[in-house]
Order: structure tokens, then C-alpha cells, then sequence
């Protein structure tokens, strides 16, 4: 990436490379917060290989305080009557003779274990504070990316499909952008503020802005896939470990998934062939199978690496652009929608002026450490699969300890993503959380009142002191006072646009005493509502000089 000096003005506040879910979803939360935006995409349309067959929670709340839930909930039943046709191709039992059954809630898995519903602890508060969106996960990834296609175009993102980037210039005052149209080989050049690579495992932008990616090296070569075949009676549906690897059969028709131990694939970019595919699931399952049609098919590997840091000069990474690791228990999909919540709505301030680029440095703050745990959780699950007596002893044992409600309640908090948080400045045990859906008084929940992408001062006890707070914010920042008789402990929240509790009051607690005049220094590292508001969004009705957020100190 090379430097010059000009200062054109800029035809985007931010061009987003890469229109999968990730970019499609920053790109509507930049066009929520006011900033235009751009995204280059090669492909031309939604990318139809297989790939993440469920969301988490924090996912389905994403799109619920936008509006979006009842969408998910319609891929969710049409993927459900598919899973119903898997069991009915199975005539209802498996090998053993016992029924095979729909299961009456998605707990998930760890390292092909499968957790119990009947053992989850389903009234745990960190599962009921979801609301509706706690409901929704069993949506595939196409989906998701199609419905962000749809709300994209709804806000008036400009999307380049069949557009590749090449280069970029980087300068003070922003950065020159080079793409190729795919079809004919043609320049197009754009200026922007902000470039933000949404472009993959294997991304352009990390590579050209220099980015470090360290991690370790893949271990497996993995296929999964939608087929048609002959002799699949002899597969037996759910995870199963042999003593050549793990085989997958299921849950919809025609799926397949295998993983062998035998270091990672010769050659990523060759068609995956129906013959491949049969000698990997022979081996593995040892059943004489055949596959006679591919619809959808694709390799990976355990391949785990992260940026050290999200942001270098005005580029941004999210989703694979900044970390990849194998795809078991589902995470990669969620962690990259959960970046895009994240940065979306500080980039948008920056670029309108409502608050200094020091805000950018609590992306890195607040998503590094949990892009670092999943890491960790998947490499956790490469170790328990290998086909060796140890790590079969060490199954064992896991799999013992998911047989109680305290165990299955644990991994299905992981693997959910109930038990986010980030490490924001305050002491209530909301802070830093997503927020709880509460019910409120007027027939509304709270994610009905962040549609528009606002953050929200939700005034729950009829205090015109705590109102008096966020006098001057404008837009920046909504206002409303209703009673949740649900939870008649709390007497206020602030809600950042992406969902979490920036301060929390319950009933009885002191006075908010912060002074506008006072925590207005950059230094402040109080928690009063006066504190947060200045972190987040700035002095009141002087947005651009903001005070600089605790975690980028």
C-alpha cells in the first residue's frame, strides 16, 4: 500500500470489499448511522455453496432490533420441513432402533457431542433475556445473506457486483480505490474516507494493507456437501467418529460432511468432485456409498489465524478478513455479523463528524478478545476429534460431563453466545452485555425502539433527571420514558446502536451526580450516565469533540 499526498474529495465515506454477509450487514449499519457507502463484490449473485447451517443468538438479535426477525423466522420453518424430510427419509429410526426424532429445541454441539435439549436449562436469564430472537437459529448462511441483500438495497447501498479490487492508495486524507469489472477487464476507480476488507479467509485487503495474521497451521482436510447417492441406509444420521476420522450424515437430505487427519487439501481451489467426495466418506464411514450428483460442495480445514489488530490507517478487517478457524459449532458466520455490529456504528460517527477516529480503537478492544476465544473453542474441538485412544479417552469424558443440566447449560451458553460481553467502564452487571428484550409497558420490547439504529436512553422510572442527561444529543441519541413492569428493579438504560449496555441504574441507587463540565475531559473514566454518554457520543451538541472511549486509552 503506498502514500501520497492530495485531497480529493471522496465519492463514498466507505467502501466495503466483499458483499457476503458480513460486508452486506456493516454496509446497512454505515447507511443506519448516515455515512454512504459502497461494496465491491466479484460474484453477481448470493454465493450458493454450502456453508454455516445455523446463527446464534447474539446473530438473531442483530436482526431483530432491525426489524428482521420475522424474515428469520420463515427460513427457519421451511428449513425445519427439510429436517422433518431427513427424518422421514430415515423411516423414523436409526441403526440401533431407536426413534429418530425432531428435536424440541437446537442446543447444538461440541466436537460432534450433541447436547441434550431436555437438559438445558432453558429459564437461565441469560436465554430468556433474548426475547423472540432466542427462538430463532436454524437459518443457513445463504439465507442470511440474502435477506442483508434485500435490507442493503432497501437503505440505498450502491453495490458493484462483478467488481474485484485490485489496489488501493492510502493518503491523509483518504483512500484511492482500484477495482476491476470481471466481465470485461475494465478500471473502475473510486475516493473514499474508509476501506473496510469484508473479503474472506484469504482477503486482498488484509494482504495489500500489510496486516499480520498469525495462527497456526491446518491439521485437516474437511468436505461437506448436498448430494445425491445410493446406499446411504448404510449411514447412520448425526456426528460419528471412526478410527479414520468423523463423518457427518444429515440433517437435511442429501447432506454430508467429512473430516480425515491427514494434513490440508493439495490444492483449495479445485472443483470438489463427486469422486472425492465418495472416497473421503468411504474411508471414513467405511460404508460402500455412491454418490451420483453434487449440488453444492465445498473443502476446509482447521487453518486458525487473527490480525493482532482490526484497524491500520483508515482499513478496516471484519468477519474472515480478520480471523479464520475451522467451521465446528458455527461460529464464523456470528463472529463476522457480530463485527460488523460492532464497527458499523462507530465508523458511521466518525465519518459524520460525531466523534474522533479514537472511537475506532474499541472495535479492535471489544472484538479481538472474542474472535481470540473462538479460536481457542474451535482448536479445543479439532484436539477432542483426532482418531487417536487419547483424544477419544478425552471425548469421553466431555461428552460425560454434557449428560447434566449444569454441563449442557455451559456449552450451550459458548456455543449460543448468550455469555458475550464486553469490558466497558460501570458496575452494573448489565453493563457491557447485550441488552434484555424488555417488555414494556405500551405493548413495545426494546429491540422494537433501535429499528433506526439510534442509541437509546430508555427512562424506566419517569425521571426528568435522568432525561435531563441527554439534552443536546438530538439525534444522536432517543429518548424514551415508559415503565417495564417486568422489571421493576431497573430505572434506566443506555443502549449503544449495536445492542449493549453502555450504564444501567436499578431502582434506589444514588443519583447520577456526573457534571457535563467535569467528565467532558478526555481523561474521564467514571461510570455515570453523564460519563457514558460522552464516551460514546460525544458533548452535547459538540459531536465532534467526544471525549476519547475508555478502551482506547
Amino acid at each position: 500500500m503506498n502514500s501520497n499526498s492530495n485531497s480529493m474529495s471522496s465519492d463514498f465515506d466507505v467502501v466495503v470489499a466483499g458483499g457476503g454477509p458480513v460486508g452486506m450487514m456493516l454496509a446497512c449499519e454505515l447507511r443506519l448511522g448516515g455515512a454512504s457507502v459502497v461494496v465491491v463484490e466479484r460474484r453477481t449473485e448470493v454465493d450458493q455453496t454450502i456453508k454455516a447451517g445455523a446463527i446464534n443468538t447474539p446473530t438473531a438479535e442483530a436482526f431483530y432490533r432491525r426489524g428482521m426477525l420475522p424474515a428469520l423466522a420463515e427460513v427457519q420453518q421451511r428449513s425445519m420441513e427439510r429436517f422433518r424430510a431427513f427424518v422421514r427419509e430415515q423411516e423414523g429410526t436409526q441403526a440401533d432402533g431407536r426413534p429418530l426424532r425432531v428435536p424440541p429445541k437446537f442446543a447444538g454441539h461440541f466436537a460432534g457431542i450433541m447436547l441434550r435439549g431436555e437438559l438445558l436449562d432453558a429459564m437461565d436469564p441469560d436465554f430468556t433475556n433474548a426475547g423472540p430472537a432466542g427462538d430463532v437459529g436454524l437459518v443457513p448462511q445463504q439465507e442470511v445473506e440474502r435477506l442483508l441483500s434485500e435490507q442493503a438495497r432497501r437503505l440505498g447501498v450502491e453495490l458493484r457486483n462483478g467488481t474485484e479490487l485490485a489496489g488501493f492508495d492510502e493518503d491523509d486524507d483518504g483512500i484511492e480505490i482500484r477495482a476491476i469489472r470481471v466481465a470485461d477487464g475494465s478500471a473502475d476507480v473510486m475516493r473514499a474516507g474508509w476501506l473496510v476488507g469484508c473479503d474472506g479467509g484469504r482477503s486482498t485487503v488484509r494482504k495489500l494493507a500489510g496486516f499480520a495474521f498469525p495462527g497456526t497451521d491446518p491439521q485437516i482436510t474437511g468436505h461437506q456437501a448436498l448430494v445425491e447417492m445410493t446406499g446411504s441406509k448404510a449411514l447412520r444420521p448425526g456426528w460419528h467418529h471412526t478410527d479414520t476420522g468423523t463423518y457427518v450424515h444429515g440433517p437435511m437430505p442429501g447432506r454430508i460432511l467429512t473430516v480425515e487427519f491427514d494434513g490440508p487439501p493439495a490444492d483449495r481451489d479445485a472443483a470438489v468432485t463427486a469422486q472425492e467426495l465418495q472416497a473421503s466418506l468411504r474411508r471414513v464411514s467405511g460404508a460402500e456409498v455412491t454418490i451420483t450428483g453434487v449440488r453444492t460442495a465445498t473443502r476446509f480445514t482447521d487453518n486458525a489465524r487473527q490480525a493482532a489488530d482490526y484497524r491500520a490507517g483508515r482499513v478496516l478487517l471484519a468477519g474472515d478478513a480478520a480471523h479464520v478457524h475451522s467451521p465446528f459449532g458455527g461460529q464464523g458466520l456470528n463472529l463476522g455479523i457480530g463485527d460488523a455490529m460492532n464497527l458499523g456504528w462507530k465508523l458511521a460517527a466518525v465519518v459524520r463528524g460525531r466523534a474522533p477516529e479514537e472511537l475506532l480503537d474499541t472495535y479492535t478492544a471489544e472484538r479481538h478478545p472474542i474472535g481470540a476465544w473462538v479460536l481457542e473453542w474451535t482448536r479445543a474441538q479439532i484436539a477432542l476429534m483426532r482418531p487417536e485412544p487419547q483424544a477419544r479417552a478425552l471425548r469421553g469424558v466431555v461428552a460425560e460431563l454434557t449428560e447434566s443440566v449444569a454441563g449442557t447449560t455451559y456449552f450451550a451458553k459458548k456455543i449460543s453466545g448468550v455469555r458475550q460481553r464486553y469490558d466497558l467502564p460501570g458496575s452494573h452487571p448489565l453493563v457491557g452485555r447485550s441488552a434484555p428484550d424488555l417488555e414494556l409497558a405500551d405493548g413495545t420490547r426494546l429491540a422494537d425502539l433501535l429499528h433506526d439504529g439510534r442509541a437509546l436512553l430508555l427512562d424506566l422510572a419517569d425521571d426528568a433527571g435522568l432525561r435531563s442527561h441527554a439534552e443536546g444529543y438530538g439525534e444522536r441519541v432517543r429518548v424514551t420514558t415508559v415503565a417495564c413492569p417486568g422489571r421493576p428493579e431497573l430505572a434506566g438504560l443506555l443502549v449503544r446502536p449495536d445492542g449493549i449496555v453502555a450504564w444501567a441504574s436499578d431502582a434506589g441507587d444514588a443519583p447520577d451526580t456526573g457534571d457535563a463540565a467535569v467528565t467532558a475531559d478526555p481523561a474521564v473514566t467514571g461510570d455515570t450516565l453523564t460519563d457514558a454518554l460522552h464516551r460514546w457520543f460525544g458533548t452535547p451538541g459538540r459531536a465532534a469533540r467526544m471525549s476519547k472511549p475508555a478502551a482506547a486509552r
